[in-house]
């Protein structure tokens, strides 16, 4: 069901090794979708309300009616007729979300250069934004709080939220997404899909204002466009599909390690189920564990498909550190470190999307109630990119506040360095402050 990599012993040939190379990852290639969906951003803008409408009917099965922003008094009923045990985990992840993003909140720090001489590192928030809400696969209701709580916590003014319409639900978005929405106080809501969704947002189409940041996870439609609008509009990231590591040792027990696999599997059948370990038991009792735990799940073709794909597989290394090594090359969205002494190992990883530790803190709790952001940087990009945070809907704008005395001390090294690149007119826009002086002081 999931197939082996053994890179035991390549350390010893004294050939470098790249890691990242050895563990494969699924093939989404954005370019090739290029085309397609260039096609649909276009008409989005030159067509507008009418093109949505047919690609909503293209690929969604089409809206409730001809208007495509949900009324409040359906977002509102959402609520109303909620499942009260759904309504009690939304908002305890609700509470758990908002306590660590108002803890990230950065305030504006003032720098003082010297007498009359201050900088200051302003955070401004993005004044509007389009979160964006899949509903293919599954209905990810959490991805609502993920991208509209740390927009809330920096303080944007206007969020729009786009999810696909669905045939089940009379063409509007899954009703415990709109109860989300309604819970968290949003109700300029949506019912748009895929690539046209981010069209709308960017150019600002029908009754939707154009955004200033698009953000959410999204298929390979959705990721395609945010690459094609990224410009025009902010972008967060170009999501792709869900990755889960383990780096574990003996000590982790393999129903929890093939539980966890699994879970990311169930995704996506692009999905990316990795462990990483030095223990030929281990190994072999999650495999055993697999074939037990999968046929008894619900989306057993999807999970099968995403474990038996070159994405996934089991790793095994020399000993945990070549293991770090792995994980770190790899830069997977979800890391989860099941071994002895896990906050030890945890503490050295350099990149990952988020950090599991220890056998109780399984990827799903980061999904829905750790109090962690779940919209997390894939395809390896973690060792350059972070996740969703309140940081992703702040400006930073430094404010520069210099009086003429201040200005005056350091007058000759503007015009110096100026001089040096070349730039004349930049000195002169220093030295005409003090063109007064410099008359004073003729004979």
């Amino acid at each position: 069901m999931i197939r082996r990599i053994d890179l035991r012993g390549v350390l010893a040939s004294g050939t470098p090794v790249d890691y990242r190379a050895a563990v494969p990852r699924a093939d989404f290639d954005v370019e090739a979708a290029i085309p397609a969906v260039h096609d649909i951003c276009e008409a989005v803008r030159t067509r507008g309300l009418e093109a949505i409408l047919e690609l909503n009917a293209r690929f969604d099965g089409g809206t409730a009616d001809d208007d495509i922003r949900v009324p409040a008094a359906t977002i509102s009923a959402a609520l109303e007729t909620l499942d009260p045990d759904i309504r009690a985990g939304l908002e305890e992840s609700i509470r758990r979300l908002r306590a660590t993003c108002a803890r990230e909140l950065e305030h504006d720090v003032t720098t003082e250069l010297g007498p009359g001489a201050t900088v200051t590192h302003r955070k401004i928030p993005v004044d509007r934004v389009g979160l964006y809400v899949p509903g293919g696969l599954a209905p990810l209701v959490s991805s609502v709080l993920m991208n509209v709580v740390p927009a809330q916590t920096a303080g944007v003014g206007s969020i729009a939220l786009a999810s696909p319409p669905q045939r089940d639900h009379g063409g509007l978005p899954h009703p415990t997404i709109l109860a989300a929405c309604a819970l968290l106080g949003i109700d300029e809501v949506y019912a748009v899909g895929g690539a046209q969704a981010i069209a709308m947002f960017a150019h600002g189409t029908g009754p939707c204002r154009r955004v200033d940041l698009v953000t959410g996870p999204g298929n390979i439609y959705v990721v395609t466009a945010k690459r094609i609008l990224k410009g025009l509009v902010g972008i967060d990231s170009e999501a792709g599909p869900t990755e889960i590591v383990v780096l574990a040792d003996d000590t982790a027990v393999p129903a929890h390690v093939a539980a966890d696999l699994v879970s990311q599997a169930e995704h996506d059948p692009l999905a990316a189920a990795v462990l990483v370990t030095p223990s030929e038991t281990l190994a072999a009792a999650v495999a055993a564990e697999l074939e037990v735990q999968v046929p008894a799940t619900k989306h057993v073709e999807r999970i099968r498909t995403a474990l038996a794909g070159a994405q996934s597989g089991v790793v095994l290394v020399d000993d945990l550190e070549q293991g770090l090594d792995v994980v770190n090359a790899y830069g997977a969205e979800h890391l989860e470190i099941q071994t002895a002494d896990a906050a030890a190992w945890a503490a050295r990883v350099r990149n990952a999307g988020a950090i599991f530790v220890g056998p109780h803190a399984p990827v799903s709790l980061g999904d829905y109630c750790a109090g962690s952001n779940h919209v997390l940087p894939t395809g390896g990009c973690a060792c350059h990119s972070s996740g969703l945070s309140v940081r992703a809907f702040l400006k930073s704008v430094h404010v520069v506040d210099y009086s003429r005395e201040a200005l005056a001390e350091v007058a000759d090294h503007v015009v110096t360095l100026a001089e040096a690149e070349d730039l004349p007119g930049h000195g002169q826009a220093v030295r005409v402050r003090f063109a007064d002086v410099a008359a004073d002081e003729q004979p």
